[in-house]
């Protein structure tokens, strides 16, 4: 068969499935006088009970949100403490207190004395009940690149400064009422062409539907030589 055309295609088909399942657990309890946050979201973002995972993150840098200073190197990355939630309805509180697994510190009760900038996040998950049998609770990829702290629908609070010490009886109440917009994708031009569809084998296995995009840089001269 002749080659028409030479083409040059970088695959961005996005992650859909999350790392993780989701993993039901038993929602902590409000421990009287300890000290703990408490993440809440509001109804006029999401008015329906969310399924997911609610994280603080907690910087002594108020030059950005902690939300995007977030990474998995011990020396950089901010901490953060996340714990599931299920079916958590508008207004209602998830619990972060000492219990709670973080990184990299593991407690809220190894933090520092002092001031610091808090975010509260939702990172919502969907229900892919899917052809085996087999139903997960996991972030269904917006187009993000399984970037939770910047996928489209998550919610997030205002950045709070505040005093912080671990040993006061107290609780810090974040609410998020921000909602991430949807990916701003750049229109195609002479040299980038992008593409998306619907990828009905895997719609049918993971009972969700499932999309495949692909952007293709074409070369110098693609339109005046149709030939070649």
């Amino acid at each position: 068969m002749k080659l028409r055309k030479r083409l040059l295609f970088v695959v961005l088909a996005p992650t859909f499935l999350g790392l993780f399942a989701f993993c039901q657990n038993t929602p902590a309890q409000d421990k009287q006088g300890q000290f703990q946050f408490e993440i809440a979201f509001s109804p006029a973002v999401h008015p329906e009970p969310i399924t997911g995972r609610v994280y603080v993150i907690v910087s002594k840098d108020g030059g950005g949100e902690p939300r995007l200073q977030t990474g998995f190197d011990i020396a950089t990355g901010v901490p953060i403490w996340g714990k599931n939630v299920q079916a958590l309805k508008p207004g209602d509180a998830a619990v972060i207190d000492e219990t709670v697994f973080g990184f990299p510190l593991e407690s809220i009760k190894k933090i520092p004395a002092g001031e610091y900038y808090v975010q509260g996040f939702v990172n919502i998950y969907t229900e892919f009940k899917r052809s085996d049998g087999h139903t997960l609770w996991m972030h269904n990829d917006q187009w993000e690149g399984q970037r939770w702290n910047i996928s489209p629908g998550n919610l997030y609070s205002a950045v709070s400064k505040v005093f912080i010490d671990p040993g006061e009886e107290k609780a810090i109440q974040l609410v998020c009422d921000k909602a991430i917009p949807p990916v701003d994708v750049p229109p195609d031009t002479a040299y980038v062409k992008r593409i998306k569809f619907k990828s009905e084998i895997l719609t049918k296995f993971w009972g969700q539907p499932i999309y495949l995009g692909a952007t293709v840089l074409l070369p110098e001269g693609y339109d005046t030589h149709p030939d070649v």
